[in-house]
């Protein structure tokens, strides 16, 4: 018979690393097993790094039953951090681009549709979305009782949970997963409306209440959009919908977004979120809410503080080549977002990048290199809040069987600009909605 007492240190005294320390009783056995590096703070920020390899120090009072002790360690590890952080796993699939590109569609579809980055950072009164056809990654959640499964795109750029319902009748919604709220026995509605505005085109619905499961933990009563009419390009679009991940702030209709319920519900260890972008494989990427997964980057988390609490906003210093300044001179602003595929910026700066690495611009922004030079072009750096990012050409320039693309695209202004996958991918990204920080580190 055994008992398990578990203190966990380290909030009270944020100057220095934290440590959990667990005391085993093992028949007349008392052990002292230190998991450190399980936790960590820097500037301020407790950072769970959950689901890392602890340290164990062993001290043996009276050594009886050192066999069963060890046996019980690794289970005592997950034990104690296995509600510290939820894992919600993202697929890397084909893009909208390459769906249409296999079946010869892809030039009258961008004809049809242009793609307009900046249109959802723009303050309207109600939520704006983006058509953007490179966006590759993707997780399931589900709504309802019992649950109905969607894929949807994490986007740190808006707010609202929505995806598509049975009373749709856009071409859109028929190629996708549908809502029945009449199979759920938790679902309810006041018929209030929403309205998300696109770069050509818009979704409009109404808002209903359920429970949504997000990587197996369960957030009650959140309020998310159904649609009934959805613009004619999301019929290409992998994902069903979009569960939005910034602040409340921008939310169409004031909805409290799905991450803030998780906080006020207790579901999570602290009030932050990490990206981890996978470059190549299909598997591995991954949102963790709560926490940061230390398996996912090299060196220290860099922490910059937002400049705005609507987007994930902070301040960006310059872009540069070389050392030479080539976009951005003066300062301007940049969104770190999950939801835009490429680095954006004002066309004046991105045609200035894309000069200096050797591309050429097509008519609609699309800036193509010879894949033979990958190799030999420079680094991009992007300091942002005085910290320097680099991105090197292996990591800024797609290589498809259609040809190589540089990831920069046009449409950004000159005060904003937007670090979505391209930047995303090379950088692990954390987001704290409490202390209105963002974290950023190699990624491994």
């Amino acid at each position: 018979m055994f008992s398990v007492f578990i203190a966990l240190m380290g909030h009270l005294f944020l100057d220095k690393r934290s440590f959990i320390t667990v005391f085993l009783s093992l028949s007349d056995s008392w052990y002292q097993i230190m998991f450190k590096d399980i936790l960590d703070t820097q500037h301020g920020h407790v950072v769970y790094k959950g689901w890392t390899r602890p340290t164990l120090y062993l001290s043996e009072f009276n050594s009886k039953e050192t066999t069963r002790m060890k046996c019980l360690i690794v289970l005592l590890a997950f034990v104690a951090f296995s509600e510290c952080v939820v894992r919600m796993p993202l697929i890397k699939g084909k893009t909208a681009r390459q769906k249409l590109q296999e079946k010869g569609l892809w030039e009258e579809y961008r004809k049809t549709f242009p793609y307009r980055p900046l249109v959802k950072f723009i303050q309207t009164g109600t939520e704006s979305m983006t058509n953007d056809a490179d966006l590759a990654y993707y997780g399931v959640i589900s709504i309802g009782t019992p649950p109905q499964s969607f894929v949807v795109i994490f986007d740190t750029g808006s707010s609202n949970l929505w995806v598509p319902s049975v009373s749709c009748s856009s071409q859109a919604c028929q190629n996708h997963k549908q809502f029945n709220p009449q199979s759920s026995s938790t679902f309810s509605t006041n018929s209030e409306s929403i309205s998300i505005q696109y770069g050509t085109g818009s979704m409009t619905g109404y808002l209903g209440t359920d429970t949504v499961q997000v990587g197996g933990i369960s957030v009650t009563n959140q309020v998310f959009g159904l649609s009934q009419t959805e613009a004619p390009f999301m019929a290409e679009m992998a994902a069903d919908g979009i569960l939005g991940l910034a602040f409340q702030s921008i939310a169409s209709d004031d909805v409290v977004p799905v991450f803030v319920n998780m906080v006020s519900q207790g579901l999570v260890s602290q009030p932050m979120f990490s990206v981890y972008l996978s470059s190549n494989s299909e598997q591995g990427s991954e949102v963790v809410f709560g926490g940061v997964d230390s398996s996912h980057y090299t060196g220290e988390i860099t922490w910059i503080p937002l400049t705005s609490a609507t987007y994930w906003q902070i301040k960006m210093d310059s872009v540069t080549i070389n050392g030479q300044t080539v976009a951005c001179s003066g300062g301007c602003q940049a969104i770190i977002d999950t939801g835009t595929s490429q680095i954006v910026g004002p066309t004046t700066d991105i045609n200035n990048m894309n000069s200096w690495v050797g591309a050429s611009t097509d008519q609609y922004g699309d800036a193509s290199v010879s894949c033979q030079n990958i190799q030999s072009m420079p680094d991009i750096t992007f300091t942002l809040n005085g910290n320097a990012f680099t991105i090197p050409a292996s990591a800024y320039v797609s290589q498809t069987s259609y040809g190589c693309n540089t990831g920069f695209g046009q449409g950004g202004s000159d005060q904003l600009w937007i670090l979505g996958d391209v930047f995303i991918r090379k950088y692990y990204a954390i987001f704290n909605i409490q202390s209105q920080y963002i974290g950023l580190a190699a990624s491994t």
